[in-house]
């Protein structure tokens, strides 16, 4: 399976124009995701067939329906056709996971990420067309939503608790830039480690250093001002 950027570049979306999600299925890893999301601005439907589960998101995202995932008119009614991404997060229902992806799929969502919890079921997955495939370890909720959605973010590696390595492709309107014009420690509390451009990586960067289109940036912060340094770049 190809990461999660090259598979949405694939599908042909944008993930700063990503707005609308649906989740479905509020186990632990679900919850996560639907909670990250809402978190940080976007859109989320919380869906599950537990009224109980759903009784505690509902406070937390945009909407919360009970029903079951496997009717296609009550996902329908719940509107999951009008959303950019859809998250099949069911936990240990194989049957109920399948289908549901298929169903959304069939409702013209354009992108599709599922949980899988066996190779076979993987396998499935891939099959019926689902764009993207997680496994559910306890962190990957809050991972995969930080990385669906922070434009330019190819993927990241945890430094400590709070402080991330980034792998990033540089924003078109810091191509051309140097190092020392981006300011990356004194406005982001940024710092810059290395460049890959091209077989070659350049890790003793000069402040007068340009970036060039093609180049990953390797930047090490926080999700939080990493997010920030995006935005306002992706403004500009």
């Amino acid at each position: 399976m190809k990461s999660l950027a090259y598979s949405l570049k694939k599908a042909g979306l944008d993930k700063a124009k990503l707005t609308s999600f649906a989740v479905i299925g509020l186990g632990r890893f679900g919850v996560s995701v639907a909670l990250t999301l809402e978190r940080m601005g976007y859109s989320v439907i919380a869906i599950d067939k537990d009224e109980g589960k759903v009784e505690e998101i509902k406070d937390y995202v945009s909407f919360a329906r009970v029903l079951d995932s496997t009717n296609i008119n009550a996902l329908r009614e719940a509107g999951v056709q009008n959303v950019d991404v859809a998250i099949v997060a069911i936990a240990h229902d194989v049957e109920s996971s399948v289908l549901t992806a298929l169903l959304v799929k069939e409702l013209g969502v354009q992108f599709v990420i599922a949980r899988a919890i066996s190779e076979p079921h993987e396998k499935i997955l891939e099959k019926i067309g689902v764009n993207f495939i997680v496994y559910p370890e306890r962190d990957m909720g809050v991972r995969l939503a930080q990385r669906l959605v922070a434009p330019n973010v190819i993927d990241y590696m945890e430094f400590s608790a709070n402080v991330k390595i980034f792998e990033i492709e540089p924003p078109e309107s810091i191509i051309g830039k140097t190092i020392e014009e981006l300011e990356l420690r004194r406005k982001y509390n940024l710092s810059i480690l290395a460049i890959q451009r091209g077989g070659n990586v350049i890790s003793n960067i000069s402040p007068l250093e340009k970036i060039y289109r093609g180049d990953i940036l390797y930047i090490i912060g926080t999700f939080e001002d990493m997010s920030a340094f995006l935005q306002k770049v992706q403004k500009v």
